[in-house]
């Protein structure tokens, strides 16, 4: 489970890049709405931005445990013996795929953001309700809101809860993959002209995908045994020695 959880924090921590074109605008926006003798004091700012991203993280905790639930209920209906491990292999798989989406070859992995466009269209009038924000405890609940905001890359990671075995687990590696997005929502406003340079760097979309894949298929290692002399069993098919 360890590589499991590794692997949530540094995606969240890698996807910077993508964090800056949605989140990081999102900040920016309801940063530079606050009053003027809010922004200007440091200690004042810092208090509404990390209650914007403690709700937001809330969120994804959330999400996390009711995705671990039900990969656990899923996990317990199958009939194999096998159930974790083809479990194990579908975790690999979606990790897989994420790194493909942050190195820019698989676009197409971003239409998971249509399935949560229902949710969303009920979820967004409350958002807009709590606007403009004027407490900690509005940029809270405006955080919570937001935490549900349709993203390519946070379903992804939430698809990847159902195969962590349970809803503390799913809630967990959740709640880590927020903590890595921090830093660049964190810093957005400060840092948003140097991460925009980085996202225009030709290899670094591609060398970010490439680590992803690179924990992808050094935790399916870890997690099966040293290899993959499972796969045969995984299809009932018998090794003859």
């Amino acid at each position: 489970m360890e590589p499991m959880f590794a692997g949530a924090f540094f995606i969240g921590l890698l996807s910077t890049l993508h964090c800056l074109g949605m989140c990081g605008g999102i900040v920016g926006a309801l940063t530079f709405s606050l009053p003027a003798d809010i922004r200007t004091r440091r200690s004042r700012l810092l208090a509404y931005v990390s209650a914007y991203n403690l709700g937001r993280i809330t969120s994804y905790t959330i999400a996390g445990a009711i995705g671990g639930g039900l990969g656990s209920t899923l996990l317990n209906l199958l009939a194999s013996g096998h159930g974790r491990t083809v479990l194990q292999y579908v975790a690999a798989a979606m990790m897989v795929a994420i790194g493909l989406y942050l190195a820019g070859w698989f676009p197409r992995f971003a239409m998971l953001e249509r399935a949560g466009l229902p949710l969303w269209k009920r979820l967004e009038p409350l958002g807009r309700r709590l606007l403009p924000v004027r407490s900690p405890l509005q940029a809270f609940l405006f955080g919570l809101v937001w935490g549900w905001l349709p993203c390519g890359l946070v379903y992804s990671a939430l698809i990847w809860t159902t195969t962590s075995g349970s809803a503390l687990h799913g809630a967990a590696f959740m709640l880590l993959f927020g903590a890595g997005t921090l830093p660049s929502v964190m810093t957005a406003g400060v840092m948003t002209g140097w991460l925009s340079r980085l996202a225009r760097t030709p290899y670094i979309r591609p060398a970010v995908g490439v680590v992803i894949i690179g924990l992808a298929l050094a935790g399916l290692w870890l997690s099966v045994g040293h290899g993959f002399s499972a796969l045969p069993h995984l299809f009932g098919v018998a090794l003859e020695t």
